[in-house]
C-alpha cells in the first residue's frame, strides 16, 4: 500500500500564512530552552526533564485544581544525543486488600466508586507523582541538579504565596463546596473560601511535604509522617490502604508505543508492558484514530484529510467518526496488561493489524453519522461531565534539543477533595475509573491499575524530534492530540494549532452496566465554529452542542514545542500555549 503523501515544505520553518487560522497570540520562538504550561509563574523555570519536574511542582501551587503531588504522572522524554524516546509511568494501583466484595459490603452499589469515597484513591494514595518527580530527575535529568534544587522554586512559591490567576480562581470557586465538605479541606482555602483573582494564596503545609521529598527523596513521601497521614485519613473513612501499599510503589520505565502517520511522522504515546503497567487507553485511541483515518482515505471514501477545507463539515465528520470508532475499540480491548491481554500489535501494526483497521474504516459512511458504535464508546468521566480541569500539561525543551512532555492529574478537580492532615495536597480518585462488575476487564482487583486518561505525546520524523506536545482534559486528550497534530501538518504554527477551535466527541447516554451497548454520539463544538457548519453536521445525524465561556475547558488545554531546523542543521523551538488556560510559552534568553 503506498504511503500517504504529505507536503513537508509546509512543516519546516513555515511561512506566516495567517489565513490558515487567525491566531490569537503571536508565535514564540527560541534557540535556547523553552517552557510551555498553563500558568505564567510555573513557566519561568528552565531546562528539560529537570525543568519539567520543577514546573510540575510549581503548578501544584499555582493551579492546584488540576493536580500535583497528590496525583498520577506520565512523561515522554526525547534524548537528543541518543535520538530515542523514553516513557515513564507514575500511576498507582488499587490497594492489595480492595475487592469488589468488600466494596459491596461497604455499601457501594452501581458501577463506579464515588469520586469522593476514599476507596477511589489508588496506591500510592496519590498515584505516583512524587516518585515520578524523583525518578524523572534522577533518570532523565541533566544530573547537574539534585531533587532538592529542582523543588526549591516550588517550595519558595508555596511559602511566599502566589497571586491566583483568573481561570484557576474560577474553578477553585466552582469546587469550593467540595473542599469545605472534605477532611482538612481548609488547607487549600483562603480564610475558608476559594481565592479570588489576584489574591495571594500560601501553602505552608504543602511546602513542608515538598521539603520531605527534597530531603529524603521518595522515602519522604511513601514512608514517615506524610505516608502515615495518608493512611490515617483513608482508613478513618473506610478505606483498606496500608503503609505496605505505599512502600511497594515503583515508577515504571518502558518503551512507548508508536504509529507512523502519513509515511513520515511517528507519533509516540505511553505504553503497556508485561509487568502490569497501567495502559492509558486514551493514548492508543489517538493512534487508532490516525490509523482509521488513513484507511478511510485508502478506501477512497473521502478526499485526503489535509486536502479538505479545515474544519469544514466533511473534515469534521470524517474526524468525528474515526474518533468514535477508535474510542469504541480502546474501551473494549484495553485493560491493565497484568490482568488481561491487550492486542496492541493486532490493533496498530500496519502488517498484522491492517486488515482490522480496514474493517473498522469500512463502517465509515461519508454522508451520515453511524447511529451507534458497539464495544464501548467515548466516555466522559463524572469529573468531565461536571465541568473541570483535572489534568496539568507542560512541555519543555532545552538548548541541546532534549524535550520532555509531562502530564499530571488528580483525575477530578481536587481529586477526592480529602487532604491528609498537615500535608497540603488532595488525594486523587483515579480508582473511580474501575468498572464494578464481575467479569469486566476493568473490574476492581487488589494491585490492579485502572483505565487511565492522561497521555503526554511526541512526534518524530525519522529519529529527529518533530514536536513535543500534550492536550489535557480527560477523554479529550486523544481527540486534542489528533486535531492539533493535523493542524500542524496542515501548516499552522504551533500557537495557531492550539488556538483553532476544537470539537469533542462524547456520548448522549450510556448504560454503565453494559459497556458493549450501542449509544448515540454527542459532539460538542466551541462557539467559534460557524452555525452553518454545525447545522450541516446535525443534518448528517450528529448530536451537536455548542459550548462557550469557561465551559470551553472541556476542549482541553494544550502545550506544544515544535523543533524547526534550517538547511545548516541549526534549530529553533516554536512554542505555543493554549489560550483556554492562564499560561503562556516562555523562551529562555
Amino acid at each position: 500500500m503506498p504511503a500517504i503523501k504529505v507536503d513537508w515544505t509546509k512543516i519546516n520553518l513555515p511561512d506566516l500564512v495567517f489565513e490558515r487560522f487567525p491566531s490569537r497570540r503571536s508565535q514564540i520562538y527560541s534557540s535556547k530552552g523553552v517552557v510551555a504550561c498553563s500558568q505564567p509563574l510555573a513557566a519561568q523555570i528552565r531546562g528539560s526533564a529537570d525543568a519539567a519536574v520543577a514546573t510540575a511542582a510549581a503548578l501544584n501551587i499555582t493551579e492546584p485544581t488540576s493536580g500535583g503531588i497528590g496525583g498520577d504522572a506520565f512523561c515522554l522524554f526525547y534524548d537528543a544525543r541518543a535520538k530515542t524516546v523514553k516513557a515513564l509511568n507514575g500511576s498507582g494501583r488499587a490497594p492489595k486488600k480492595l475487592t469488589l466484595e468488600y466494596l459491596r459490603q461497604y455499601g457501594i452499589g452501581g458501577s463506579q466508586i464515588p469520586l469522593t469515597d476514599l476507596n477511589s484513591v489508588t496506591v500510592p494514595a496519590t498515584g505516583g507523582a512524587a516518585a515520578a518527580w524523583v525518578d524523572t530527575v534522577k533518570m532523565l535529568g541533566s544530573h547537574n541538579l539534585s531533587v532538592a534544587e529542582v523543588l526549591a522554586p516550588a517550595i519558595r512559591l508555596a511559602e511566599e504565596g502566589v497571586p491566583v490567576s483568573e481561570i484557576a480562581s474560577f474553578w477553585w470557586q466552582r469546587w469550593e463546596g467540595l473542599l469545605k465538605n472534605s477532611p482538612n479541606g481548609d488547607e487549600m482555602l483562603r480564610n475558608g473560601k476559594a481565592p479570588l483573582p489576584a489574591e495571594i494564596m500560601k501553602f505552608p503545609n504543602l511546602a513542608h511535604t515538598f521539603r520531605a521529598v527534597a530531603e529524603h527523596g521518595k522515602d519522604g513521601f511513601y514512608k514517615g509522617e506524610v505516608a502515615e497521614a495518608i493512611i490515617e485519613l483513608i482508613q478513618s473513612k473506610g478505606g483498606v490502604m496500608e503503609l505496605e501499599d505505599l512502600e511497594s510503589h515503583e515508577t515504571t520505565f518502558v518503551e512507548p508505543i508508536q504509529y507512523t502517520y502519513g509515511g513520515e511522522v511517528t507519533i509516540y504515546e505511553c505504553p503497556p508492558n508485561g509487568q502490569g503497567t497501567v495502559f492509558p487507553y486514551v493514548g492508543i485511541t489517538a493512534l487508532l484514530a490516525l490509523g482509521i483515518l488513513e484507511q478511510i482515505q485508502e478506501q477512497g471514501k473521502m478526499r485526503p484529510l489535509l486536502e479538505m477545507e479545515h474544519n469544514s463539515p466533511e473534515y469534521l465528520h470524517t474526524l468525528i467518526e474515526a474518533l468514535r470508532l477508535a474510542f469504541a475499540d480502546s474501551r473494549y480491548y484495553v485493560t491493565d496488561p497484568k490482568f488481561g491481554h491487550v492486542p496492541i500489535d493486532e490493533l496498530l501494526s500496519k502488517e498484522s493489524g491492517q486488515e482490522y483497521l480496514a474493517n473498522r474504516a469500512n463502517l465509515f459512511n461519508p454522508t451520515k453519522a453511524n447511529p451507534g458504535i458497539t464495544h464501548g464508546n467515548p466516555v466522559m468521566t463524572l469529573c468531565i461531565l461536571l465541568g473541570g480541569l483535572p489534568d496539568a500539561s507542560m512541555t519543555v525543551g532545552d538548548q541541546w534539543g532534549n524535550a520532555c512532555s509531562f502530564i499530571q492529574s488528580d483525575n477530578a478537580v481536587f481529586g477526592t477533595g480529602a487532604i491528609p492532615k498537615g500535608c497540603g495536597f488532595a488525594l486523587q480518585n483515579r480508582g473511580s475509573s474501575f468498572v464494578l462488575k464481575d467479569g469486566h476487564p476493568n473490574n476492581i482487583e487488589g494491585g490492579k491499575r485502572p483505565y487511565h486518561t492522561i497521555i503526554p505525546a511526541m512526534a518524530l520524523r525519522g529519529d529527529e524530534l518533530f514536536m513535543s506536545y500534550g492536550v489535557m482534559g480527560g477523554f479529550m486528550q486523544p481527540q486534542g492530540h489528533v486535531q492539533v497534530l493535523l493542524n500542524i501538518l496542515r501548516g499552522f504554527t504551533a500557537q495557531a494549532a492550539l488556538d483553532a477551535p476544537r470539537i469533542r466527541v462524547g456520548i448522549s447516554e450510556v448504560d454503565s452496566n453494559d459497556e458493549s451497548s450501542t449509544v448515540n454520539s454527542e459532539v460538542s463544538f466551541e462557539d467559534a465554529f460557524p452555525p452553518a457548519t454545525i447545522a450541516k453536521l446535525t443534518d448528517m445525524g450528529h448530536h451537536t452542542k455548542v459550548v462557550s465561556s469557561f465551559d470551553r475547558a472541556i476542549f482541553g488545554r494544550g502545550q506544544i514545542i515544535q523543533k524547526l531546523v534550517d538547511e545548516a542543521g541549526k534549530f529553533v523551538w516554536a512554542v505555543g500555549s493554549d489560550p483556554r488556560g492562564d499560561g503562556h510559552a516562555t523562551p529562555q534568553i
